[in-house]
This record gives C-alpha cells, sequence and structure tokens, in this order.
C-alpha cells in the first residue's frame, strides 16, 4: 500500500506527517516551506488550498482548516484554532474598515487578493465557540462560455442591446462563473462600457474592446442602491448586479433594463419560474400587477444552474436551466401564469429553452452524475425513480 505523506499546517510553517486516508494528500515544494518573509501567515493555507484543487477554505474556531474539495470538506491534518489565535491570523488580512465592521455586527464580507497569485472572497463571521471564516477562491483567469461548454444561447445573452438577464441557483453552484464568462464574452465582442457592481469584486476583467469598470460595495459605492442610481449618469452599456437582494434594488434594476441597458444580475432561486414568481412577491400586493408588466418588457433570459459531484473524474459539473423570453413568455408573467412557463420550454427548445430536468437527464445518460443526486435536484423526481436501485425507499 502506498504510504501517503502530507503536509500539517502549524501556526508559521508546514511540517511533513503520516495521514489518514480521510486527511489531504500533499506534497509541496520546497519553496512552499521554507521563508515564508513577506507573506500574510494566511497565505500559505491559499497555496495549500490551490494545490489541492479546492474551492473553499474554512477556518473555525475549536477545529483545525477544513478545505471543499469537489464539493465535499475534506480535513488538514492541523491543530485546532484557539479563537485568538484565528482572529489574529484574519485580522492581518483585513481592512481596518472591515474589521470595525465585523466588531459592531458580527459578520463581513471583503475580497482579498493574494497578489500574483489568486482573489478571495472572504466572509467572518461569530459562532458559539469564537470566530469563523470562510475564503471562497476566485480563479485569477475567467473561464470563457467554450471552457465551460455553455449552450449558445448564452453569448446570445451577452450581446444584447437591453433588457435583463439572470443567473439563479444555490449559493455555490457557480452562478459567478457563468457572469462572468457572460461579460467576457460582452468584452471580447463588443466596443461598450461594462459596469460591475459587487460586494465584494469577484472576477477581475481587463478591457478588451469593451472598458470595464469595477465597483465595490461598501469601498467604492455605498449600496446597490446608490451605486445603480448613478450608474445610469455614468454612460454605461452594460450593468452587471452582483446580487438583486431587496426591493430598491430589483426596481433600479428593472428600471435600467427598460431604458436601453443590458442588466446581468443573480438571485438565489432554483429555477426560472420560481425566479419570477420570487421577484414579483418582494413588491407589496398593489405594485404587483405593474411589476409582472415591467418584467415581461424587460426580462429577456434566465439561467438557472445546479452544480453535481462528477463519478467519471474527479470535479463538478453544472446542469442548466435556461428561459429565453419571447412575447408567448412574456404573456405568461403578465398574466400571472408562471406555472404554465416549464411547459412552454418544453415545446421551445429550438429558441434555445432547456428546462433544469432535461439538463439533468443529459447528465445521467452520459454516466457523468450518480443517479440519486440526479433524483435529488430534480424537479419531477418521477423521472429519475427508474435510474435508483430500491426506488421504493425514495419518496417523490
Amino acid at each position: 500500500m502506498h504510504d501517503w505523506h502530507a503536509y500539517s499546517i502549524g501556526r508559521n510553517s508546514f511540517h511533513p506527517v503520516c495521514v489518514r486516508p480521510d486527511i489531504v494528500p500533499a506534497v509541496f515544494l520546497a519553496s512552499f516551506w521554507l521563508s515564508l518573509s513577506g507573506m500574510a501567515r494566511i497565505d500559505q493555507y491559499f497555496k495549500f488550498m490551490k494545490e489541492q484543487g479546492a474551492s473553499d477554505l474554512h477556518l473555525s474556531t475549536g477545529n483545525p482548516p477544513i478545505l471543499r474539495i469537489h464539493g465535499e470538506m475534506v480535513r488538514i491534518d492541523a491543530p485546532p484554532f484557539g479563537s485568538d489565535d484565528l482572529k489574529a491570523l484574519v485580522y492581518e488580512i483585513a481592512p481596518e474598515h472591515k474589521i470595525k465592521q465585523f466588531e459592531e455586527t458580527g459578520d463581513v464580507d471583503f475580497g482579498y487578493e493574494y497578489p500574483g497569485f489568486a482573489r478571495y472572497r472572504a466572509n467572518f463571521f461569530n459562532q458559539k465557540y469564537g470566530i469563523g471564516a470562510v475564503f471562497r477562491l476566485i480563479p485569477s483567469k475567467v473561464l470563457t462560455a467554450d471552457d465551460l461548454g455553455l449552450p449558445p444561447v448564452i453569448k446570445k445573452f451577452s450581446m444584447l442591446k437591453k433588457g435583463l438577464v439572470l443567473v439563479t441557483g444555490p449559493t455555490g453552484s457557480g452562478k459567478s462563473t457563468t457572469l462572468a464568462a457572460m461579460v467576457d464574452f460582452a468584452n471580447l465582442q463588443r466596443k461598450d462600457h461594462i459596469l460591475t457592481i459587487e460586494d465584494p469584486i469577484e472576477f477581475v476583467h481587463k478591457s478588451q474592446q469593451s472598458l470595464i469598470n469595477h465597483r465595490e460595495v461598501g469601498i467604492h459605492t455605498k449600496s446597490f442602491t446608490a451605486a445603480l442610481r448613478g450608474a445610469l449618469r455614468e454612460d454605461p452599456d452594460i450593468i452587471l448586479v452582483g446580487e438583486l437582494r431587496d426591493l430598491e434594488t430589483i426596481e433600479l434594476a428593472l428600471t435600467a433594463a427598460q431604458t436601453g441597458h443590458l442588466v446581468f444580475g443573480t438571485l438565489h432561486t432554483p429555477s426560472a419560474p420560481k425566479t419570477i414568481d420570487r421577484i414579483i412577491d418582494v413588491f407589496p400586493a398593489g405594485q404587483q400587477n405593474q411589476i409582472r408588466s415591467s418584467l415581461a418588457e424587460s426580462l429577456k433570459g434566465i439561467v438557472a444552474q445546479n452544480l453535481f459531484k462528477r463519478i467519471d473524474k474527479p470535479g463538478r459539473c453544472a446542469a442548466l436551466e435556461i428561459l429565453v423570453v419571447d412575447s408567448p413568455i412574456a404573456n405568461l408573467i403578465r398574466e400571472g401564469k408562471t406555472h404554465q412557463i416549464t411547459g412552454m420550454m418544453q415545446v421551445g427548445k429550438k429558441k434555445g429553452n432547456q428546462p433544469l430536468d432535461d439538463a439533468i437527464m443529459d447528465l445521467l445518460r452520459q454516466s457523468k452524475i450518480a443517479p440519486e443526486e440526479a433524483y435529488d435536484k430534480a424537479m419531477d423526481k418521477k423521472k429519475f425513480r427508474a435510474f435508483i436501485k430500491d426506488a421504493g425507499d425514495w419518496e417523490d
């Protein structure tokens, strides 16, 4: 049997140790664990994280560091953190105003760049035993639509002159990656002004054919709503809104889409019909008919996605539901008949529509994902029962 060796992480250096199979195996280059002068202490964790192909790093008082690799949590062989030690470690890279905000509110988000290496979306929070922190890796290289294997209609969304395009899904489903690919395509193909408003800035694009300006809430602008109001005076052609999180932000995004801008945004919703319902339900009952009309006019597309663990090779893959809003779909939105949209997507596949269950079924038939996960994340579970052994134990 192969005798795995790895490097456990101490507070200031790496040390070679034997580890169990459930502990991260890794072999580091000598340069990784020799002199760390000039680096923030936490940077060694980021190097370790990238070496292992991890998407997230979890640091929590009372626990050793934990990585999320291909969707699964894997412990690093290292001593548990004390609260003061962990606070000192993460405060080293946090801007002073973010530390103040965290100490006043108990949680905070910000972006951190390890120069020449990668960017990270950071979140600090208080929990029962002390401080906790999560860092999401944001690749320095923006993957293109072709790299991701996105359907051709995604590129068409990037070339629209105006309207609202939403990318939705649960946390960690790859929404930011898909949006970055759409912005990248527009950046290469269009001669426009692209303005991004995020909290924090994630993917950083270099201006190509287009001019790109990145704004971060809390640093470059007070709020999403303030940035959107300002955006209408900043001559943008495309506006990316990191999250449509409240009524005022949604209302301003709809206004921008109706006044000749292409607006990209995200929501934490599982499907296209539920996304439409969520937007409408944010508004008071007396405004909902007006919002249905505005949404019917401005909404051009929804991409709702879910990530799945691959069983054919290490990694994850995405199943995408795609709604292309044409006149019949717009009429259903206007009339409040969103429950009929899934059926319209089935008959409108030539236009680029793709129901989520069809995308999941394609991955299942290609033996890329497990039947159990396909069943779990499908909308109509009955279609997937035949693929599961002992299906009688599963409830629809």
